[in-house]
């Protein structure tokens, strides 16, 4: 199949912008809990009728401060709240956040401020004030810095204070779906980022249709108030998504700034989220809690057991739903039902309790691992999509989840497979363009198609397939092209495995870099009785070598010998978003780890040449 469209299920309002929400939640349903902070190891609601007074008075704020209408704001800080209010109040004035990671370097930073030619920067703590003042020189458009840990929402209210409602509500009724909503910045896998522009209507054509198409996954089960907490970085076209659809449909939503376990899990457990988006990592790291647990307390063997129950549950599920098979059978419900209580229930409960679906996006997600956390209750839903498609391209059905896949086109979206493989979107969520970039611009979009990069293929039933990244192509000097996502996919689902990166152009054959996770290995070694070790004694441990050349040969049996990694080097360092060698959506920089890692890939295949003599 070449190409795959959806009819869209919604009509985006053309006269209306993402603030309009809001107000009329808040006037039809004011005492409705739409939002929730955090107090202590609890959490404090925030009704409608609350929420728009902030979002009101901070933009009253704004505008006595000399924010108008077109006027573009940076927001340099982690997810919480705060960014949230931030967010409708400038859209309630037809201005445009322009969201920064809080990682951003000072050069990444003046870049953006200067190519959004940003009149303003919130900022979240001293040390990003301290960074925004560093770089500040010749930014003349730059006339306000504010610090919300310093009290700026509070501060800006207190401005506005004089400002009458009327003149918030004017600017708000003139803003339309064509208005421009924000500019986010690409991560920068290669060469510099480029601010991608999305329109207000650029989000409802996204987030109407999901929700028409998706209310099953938003919906709470026998009566709960649906709910989520947002961990993914608000800085991210991702977490901004969910946040707009949270908000237009009047979900509970709550913030966590840090997807650390030892932070994420005790939020999850308080705040008991009916649905989550996540990135792929975040699932791995709860399936290796959850074994490292049972290894923990002398029931590895019964952890396995009930990991390959569910995973073949799941499976004879996709195959009921695909017609293709009859679903479990009698025993395998029993085995599923005995390991409920046992295994089950104990990793929902770490995630809440409530929680039945996930949505997963930003790199691709282990099949096995989908279909473990599927059996057991929890059903992931892989996507794909882009900053330039406002997120979600695809996702997969929750009725009918073909797990491996990234599912079919969201309403209102067609998915067109181009004579070289790469992957074209049209639909009404695709990108106006890149700011102050018309030739990038002009070589993405193409004819009412973007052209996104990646390599895929749709299957009969129009479910997408993502196979690898057209830039990202390694070629050997024997003329082989490889794409090294699934295979690195493969090899990371090791436990000792913290990331994984393939190496090989222009060198005889592919070879491999990984990194070391290093929670799992202080768990490795106490589980075998070892003492801890050095991150470089680790690397030349010859016992985690053996372990990791199983992983490294189990991958292996998915692609050709050509393909295939036939020497790998493990490193005394992580691949980390502080140093560059990650984006911040857990990319890897390949171009920066190359450099990076020059004399390790000089020195595996030099020892590899070696053996071979």
């Amino acid at each position: 199949m070449r190409e795959f469209s959806v009819p869209a299920l919604a009509r985006c309002p053309k006269a209306e912008g993402l603030a309009e929400s809001v107000y009329r939640t808040a006037q039809e349903t004011p005492d409705k809990a739409v939002l929730a902070r955090r107090n202590g190891d609890g959490w404090v609601d925030v009704d409608a009728a609350a929420f728009r007074d902030q979002v009101l008075a901070v933009a009253k704020g704004l505008l006595q401060s000399g924010i108008r209408f077109g006027d573009r704001v940076a927001v340099m800080a982690r997810t919480r709240y705060e960014w949230t209010v931030l967010d409708y109040a400038l859209w309630s004035l037809g201005a445009q956040p322009v969201p920064v990671y809080p990682t951003s370097s000072a050069e990444q930073l003046r870049w953006i401020l200067a190519d959004t030619r940003a009149v303003a920067c919130v900022v979240e703590h001293e040390d990003h004030a301290m960074t925004v003042g560093s770089v500040c020189d010749g930014l003349t458009d730059l006339q306000h810095i504010w610090q919300l840990d310093a009290g700026a929402l509070e501060q800006l209210a207190l401005t506005g204070q004089a400002v009458p409602d009327e003149v918030v509500n004017q600017h708000r009724q003139a803003v339309v779906a064509e208005t421009v909503a924000t500019v986010i910045y690409t991560s920068g896998t290669t060469g510099r980022p480029k601010g991608c522009v999305l329109t207000h209507g650029n989000f409802l054509a996204e987030v109407e249709n999901i929700l028409a198409r998706y209310g099953e996954v938003f919906d709470g089960r026998g009566g709960e108030e649906p709910a989520t907490l947002l961990f993914l970085p608000l800085a991210h076209v991702f977490g901004r998504m969910i946040q707009v659809a949270a908000v237009r449909a009047g979900i509970r939503l709550g913030h966590e700034p840090s997807t650390a376990p030892a932070d994420l899990l005790p939020a999850l457990a308080s705040f008991r989220p009916t649905f989550l988006l996540a990135v792929p990592y975040v699932f791995e790291k709860m399936l290796r809690r959850a074994r490292q647990r049972a290894e923990e307390s002398g029931r590895a063997a019964a952890f396995e057991k009930a990991y390959h129950a569910a995973v073949r549950y799941a499976e004879a599920l996709e195959r009921q739903a695909f017609d293709e098979g009859p679903g479990p059978s009698a025993t395998l419900r029993m085995q599923h039902q005995l390991y409920e209580s046992l295994v089950y229930g104990k990793v929902r409960a770490v995630l809440g309790g409530r929680l039945r679906y996930a949505m997963s996006g930003g790199s691709a997600m282990s099949r096995e691992q989908a279909l473990f956390f599927r059996g057991a209750g929890v059903t992931v839903l892989e996507g794909y999509g882009l900053t330039e498609t406002t997120a979600a391209a695809t996702a997969n059905p929750p009725e009918r989840v073909r797990f491996g896949t990234v599912g079919t086109p969201i309403p209102g979206t067609s998915v067109l497979i181009a004579e070289d493989g790469e992957v074209w979107v049209s639909g009404g969520q695709v990108f106006r363009g890149y700011l102050h970039d018309a030739d990038s611009t002009g070589r993405t979009l193409r004819g009412g198609w973007l052209a996104t990069g990646d390599l895929g293929h749709l299957d009969r039933n129009g479910y997408l397939h993502i196979t690898g990244r057209k830039k990202e192509i390694i070629v050997t000097s024997g003329g082989k092209s490889v794409a090294p996502v699934a295979l690195e996919d493969r090899i990371r689902t090791h436990p000792l495995v913290g990331h994984c990166a393939l190496v090989g152009d222009d060198r005889p054959f592919v070879a491999a870099l990984i990194t070391l996770d290093a929670e799992a290995l202080d768990h490795w070694l106490r589980v075998r009785g070892r003492p801890s070790l050095t991150p470089q004694e680790a690397a030349a441990d010859p016992d985690i070598h053996a372990e990791l050349q199983r992983a490294v040969l189990a991958a292996n049996t998915a692609v050709s010998r050509a393909e295939s990694v036939r020497a790998f080097r493990v490193l005394p360092i992580d691949f980390t978003e502080e140093s560059g060698l990650l984006t911040p959506s857990l990319k890897l920089r390949r171009r920066a780890i190359t450099r990076a890692c020059a004399a390790d890939i000089d020195a595996l295949y030099s020892d590899a040449a070696s053996a071979a003599h």
